[in-house]
């Protein structure tokens, strides 16, 4: 055969890559062009491979000679060249021109691709040879097109296969390596040759009662969903279930039996709200996954840290792109890339403290301490320094295992227990410390007085006669002590926690300016989220004159500051953002960002992630900040102190702790208010501050103030 090279001379009329016909080379000259509408042929050539660059599988289609989209009708075209790209984590594609050559009707364009690709980066197939033919049908140059124009072995019956390396999710540690989630769970996945199955029926039937599935679920995955000559994925079982079925599986299957590591928390009760726990993407998560080179059955964190931290845990995955011969002959490897490891997380919670809190809790619910309607308490403890949360408990708990799709007591226990633990109206589900939102009763009433001092309309000195009552015109509130507390100040009005002088607080701040008392209350991060990112958190409510239209239906009035100075009306806040405000009390008027996850590394090579975040510097001032302080420390160790009767007997006095007792009424008649108990610790040098809030529990310091007694005195004297 006469063979014929051209030279293109018109390089905007002939091929380009991926930016400008300008900027490609023209195909190399081997003799004189003997034909004139080659043209035409570059042409075609170009808008195929232009729109293989852009993923335009339908307008590659219509390039293709009519016999060629006889043979492979769009679907199937589409199907082949997704399933392509799916398999390399295709993104896109370069090409550069090399030779064109052919013989009358008929030319080859001899060219090289760069495939962009998510998991193995950038990979070159060179030397690719596309055919050109003038269609009979309508007299133009068009694609003679075969599988082999997506890769050259798959002319041949190739299959383009990658093997992903999927990294072990890494571990979780508390604060001192205590392991908290492991790797160390297993399962074993069942593979089956479908070509050499000794017995189908008993096999599907088998495979059924070991999976759960049923035969015709089988069937069905063998015969409709898998290829003759393809090694089946059957499912995955529980370890019991391999001991007690692989010798019939084998048998009737002649199936290989591969281990797999699981997710596995140590103490999955200990702090579920905080680690959260695994399982598969749903449907809004699944384009993502996919996008990232993993599969549908890809385990991946859904709650907690392990959903925040994913990527962090999981690593990201690496692979080999092969061709591989219908015998199982690998061809050709294009890429491979390693995965990239994941990293361990080492939390700022003390596992140690962490179950105590718990055990004191648990202990007190069990004694039946509490009324039946109260649902549920949290505990928080934060270093006032830095921002690291120590411990965070919200109860009643539950056992992240069981959330698990591969939970290690088994599946049917599993099931058990998630049911009761749906329709368990506590709503054990909810994180109390950081999505609970709740009137705050007298804890407020530390912002009130910063609010009041830091404004000058109060000073140290301003004095106010509580007479058990505070009245405006109609509007007559009693005090808790009916006798009154007599002269107060903001010190000792915070020690006797004296109602009404501080709805005086809050009816002069409104006089002031409405938007005062509410402003204060933002400044402290009250109703904003805290930033501790890692796990789910509620912002809350602060009624403010700008808003309390929407939420109440009536217009502001001095009656809306008067409640917000003591934490009733329509005041919602987390314990979260009240543990805060008091660790800025503590700290010199530092408004720090809550920290969960300390370090994150492989081994010992690790990066500390918690560090000091400053987010906002109050700028209080220092007189204003000790009258606070000291009405505070004096709750605990003065004789009208509204904890002093909880700690008169504890080491604790020693130590010196500064706190405030909250009872918050709640709506609904016969209903206990939720009892509040927040401090700092030591007096003189704070280190850390805890709240306690039990819902519906009743008084602050007759509930709140000895849980709180009792986990500090483990806090500072465990350890003796």
């Amino acid at each position: 055969m006469r063979l014929l090279t051209i030279l293109l001379l018109c390089c905007a009329v002939l091929l380009c890559a991926c930016a400008s016909a300008d900027d490609q080379p023209a195909p190399k000259p081997t003799q004189p062009a003997a034909t004139t509408n080659l043209a035409a042929a570059a042409d075609i050539a170009r808008r195929f491979l232009d729109a293989w660059q852009v993923g335009d599988l339908d307008a590659m289609h219509r390039l293709l000679t009519f016999r060629n989209r006889e043979l492979t009708p769009l679907a199937e075209f589409r199907a082949l060249y997704e399933q392509a790209h799916a398999a390399m984590s295709f993104v896109g594609l370069d090409y550069k021109l090399q030779t064109l050559t052919g013989e009358g009707r008929f030319l080859a364009l001899q060219y090289e691709v760069t495939f962009h690709t998510r998991i193995l980066g950038a990979f070159v197939d060179s030397q690719r040879m596309l055919h050109l033919v003038v269609d009979s049908q309508i007299g133009e140059w068009r694609i003679a097109w075969s599988r082999a124009d997506i890769f050259r072995e798959m002319g041949e019956g190739a299959r383009l296969i990658f093997e992903a390396q999927l990294p072990g999710r890494a571990n979780i540690y508390d604060r001192y390596g205590t392991a908290l989630a492991d790797q160390n769970g297993r399962v074993v996945r069942i593979r089956v040759d479908n070509r050499r199955i000794p017995d189908r029926a008993a096999c599907f039937q088998a495979l059924a009662q070991a999976t759960s599935e049923t035969a015709a679920d089988m069937d069905d995955l063998f015969n409709q969903r898998s290829k003759p000559d393809w090694i089946v994925d059957a499912g995955v079982i529980e370890r019991d279930t391999f001991i007690r079925l692989h010798d019939r599986i084998e048998a009737v299957c002649a199936a290989d039996f591969v281990q797999q590591s699981t997710r596995r928390y140590l103490d999955g009760a200990l702090m579920p709200h905080v680690i959260g726990h695994v399982g598969y993407a749903n449907a809004e998560e699944l384009s993502s996954l996919l996008e990232a080179g993993l599969h549908a059955e890809t385990i991946i964190g859904k709650a907690g840290i392990e959903a925040s931290m994913n990527s962090t845990l999981a690593g990201a995955p690496g692979g080999r792109l092969s061709l591989v011969a219908a015998d199982g002959r690998r061809l050709r490897v294009l890429s491979e890339a390693r995965s990239q490891v994941p990293k361990s997380l080492w939390l700022t919670v003390d596992a140690d403290l962490q179950r105590a809190i718990g055990s004191i809790l648990g202990d007190a619910f069990a004694n039946g301490t509490y009324a039946e309607e109260t649902n549920g308490a949290a505990v928080i403890i934060m270093d006032v320094n830095n921002g690291d949360i120590l411990a965070l408990v919200s109860y009643p708990a539950y056992d992240s295992n069981i959330l698990n799709p591969f939970p290690p007591m088994g599946r049917e226990a599993a099931h058990t227990a998630l049911e009761e633990l749906i329709a368990d109206e506590r709503n054990p589900l909810l994180n109390r410390g950081t999505q609970g939102t709740y009137a705050t009763g007298s804890v407020m009433k530390v912002m009130s007085s910063v609010a009041a001092l830091e404004s000058g309309v109060y000073t140290q000195d301003t004095r106010y006669t509580c007479s058990g009552r505070w009245s405006y015109g109609n509007d007559l509130r009693y005090d808790w002590l009916l006798a009154g507390h007599g002269v107060m100040s903001v010190q000792t009005g915070i020690t006797n926690s004296c109602n009404p002088f501080f709805y005086e607080v809050g009816f002069r701040l409104n006089a002031q300016d409405p938007q005062l008392l509410p402003d204060y209350a933002h400044r402290l991060g009250l109703a904003h989220a805290t930033g501790i990112g890692t796990i789910t958190e509620a912002a809350g409510t602060i009624p403010a004159p700008n808003t309390i239209q929407r939420l109440t239906g009536v217009p502001w009035s001095y009656a809306h500051a008067v409640n917000l100075s003591i934490g009733q009306g329509e005041v919602q806040v987390t314990p979260l953002q009240m543990l805060r405000m008091y660790a800025a009390v503590a700290n010199g008027g530092y408004l720090l960002r809550p920290q969960l996850v300390r370090e994150q590394g492989i081994l010992d090579e690790r990066d500390l992630v918690a560090r000091r975040d400053v987010m906002r510097d109050l700028a209080l001032d220092e007189d204003n900040l000790a009258i606070i302080q000291r009405g505070m420390c004096d709750v605990t160790s003065a004789y009208s102190g509204t904890a002093s009767a909880q700690f008169v007997y504890s080491p604790l006095l020693d130590v010196g702790v500064c706190g405030k007792t909250g009872t918050a009424q709640v709506p609904g008649a016969g209903k206990l208010p939720h009892s509040w108990f927040i401090a700092y610790a030591p007096a003189k040098e704070p280190q850390i501050a805890i709240v306690t809030l039990v819902e519906n529990g009743g008084e602050g310091s007759a509930v709140a103030a000895p849980l709180t007694r009792d986990i500090l005195e483990y806090y500072f004297f465990s350890g003796l």
